[in-house]
């Protein structure tokens, strides 16, 4: 038995080592996605093209202005002097935000009275509008309290009211960068990808050929055709994950605090719904298209599903019921827990059991779908 599986492996390997288009496919696209998603998936807002609308131009306003493009974020892109300028910066998108005062702001400071701005924004982009209207909250709160002690200073007030003085401290992700939680993600949802597309293709491609059939008629038996099948591309994924996973530390300085092992050990567990998931389409597909039109359809919601993206706790409470037999939810938090918490097998097992049990169902699921369709 074993001698026969294995020389269904060592076939398959010549066979998608002997085309380079595979081989491209197999090492150079992981390593491409991973440098495109470390870039692009970052959620930090550290440039703020800003538009000036100073209608008081006052020493008061000008100090205001002065701590919003004194920080790292407000960038002044131009400054402009009509209502219709500042509709027309933030139509055509050349600002994301615009800082207009108006007259008399300096006067009301003075004489003691509330003094009003307008932080005119494109809340195209929720998030980011979100981000950048709490970076304005901050700067106006320091200059308010900036006021608040010239106050004090010039009229002698003497400071003995009590003060709240708030020392945060985040845990596992120490500088908030968001790359630092998206990049372990995105290597989930790689492995994901090249594991179900290389499974269901590699089969349907021995249908399209004619080769099938010779398999079917050799001394072969549907279990040893599967191992020899699903083993390839098995090891293929851990080749993958390992190369992405020291790029990604290496170029990206993702912390890696979880066991390299451990990580290993999870990925194979995981693919067991993969390979499962990959081998079940391949018997429902007759052509490589199909089978790859196939794979999206389930990749994309399950993707969608796992919390990469979108918090799950954040999703309606029926569709967190569906994330609940959606294998890339749990794998999702077990390469997120090992990069960032450094958490061993005594916190994951939790996410390892019923990734275990899924992968076990679907694997046998697909295993006699796939001997069904040979008979």
């Amino acid at each position: 038995m074993f001698e026969r599986a294995k020389a269904i492996l060592v076939k398959e390997f010549k066979q998608i080592f002997r085309d380079p288009r595979m081989r491209t496919v197999i090492f150079i696209s992981p390593l491409f996605q991973i440098i495109l998603f470390g870039y692009a998936a970052n959620k930090d807002i550290n440039y703020v093209p800003t538009a000036i609308f100073d209608r008081d131009n006052t020493a008061e306003s000008r100090q205001l202005l002065r701590r919003f493009t004194y920080s790292k974020y407000f960038i002044p892109e131009c400054y402009i002097f009509s209502e219709k300028e500042q509709n027309e910066v933030l139509d055509k998108g050349r600002v994301i935000d615009v800082i207009h005062i108006d007259r008399g702001f300096g006067r009301d400071i003075n004489a003691g009275k509330d003094a009003q701005i307008q932080l005119a924004f494109d809340g195209t982009d929720s998030n980011t509008a979100m981000i950048v209207m709490g970076y304005a909250n901050t700067i106006v709160g320091d200059y308010q309290y900036h006021l608040l002690e010239q106050q004090a200073e010039v009229n002698g007030w003497m400071k003995n009211s009590a003060n709240v003085d708030l020392r945060d401290r985040a845990w596992f992700n120490g500088n908030l960068i968001s790359r630092n939680y998206y990049l372990p993600g995105v290597i989930a949802t790689i492995v994901t990808m090249m594991s179900l597309l290389l499974t269901s293709m590699a089969i349907v491609k021995e249908k399209e050929i004619g080769t099938m059939e010779q398999l079917i008629v050799s001394p072969i038996r549907p279990i040893e055709l599967i191992i020899g099948k699903l083993v390839p591309f098995a090891i293929i994924a851990l080749v993958q994950i390992t190369l992405i996973t020291i790029l990604g530390v290496l170029w990206f300085q993702i912390p890696l605090r979880g066991s390299i092992l451990l990580l290993l050990f999870s990925t194979c567990i995981y693919l067991f719904t993969t390979l499962g998931v990959g081998l079940f389409i391949s018997t429902i597909s007759a052509t490589q298209q199909e089978a790859m039109m196939s794979v999206f359809l389930f990749y994309m919601p399950t993707m969608l599903l796992s919390g990469f993206a979108y918090p799950i706790a954040n999703m309606p409470q029926v569709i967190q019921w569906f994330t609940i037999f959606n294998p890339l939810r749990y794998f999702m938090v077990i390469v997120r827990s090992l990069f960032l918490k450094g958490v061993g097998i005594d916190i994951i097992w939790i996410q390892l059991i019923p990734l275990l049990i899924m992968g076990l169902v679907i694997i046998s699921i697909s295993t006699l779908r796939f001997r069904k369709s040979l008979g």
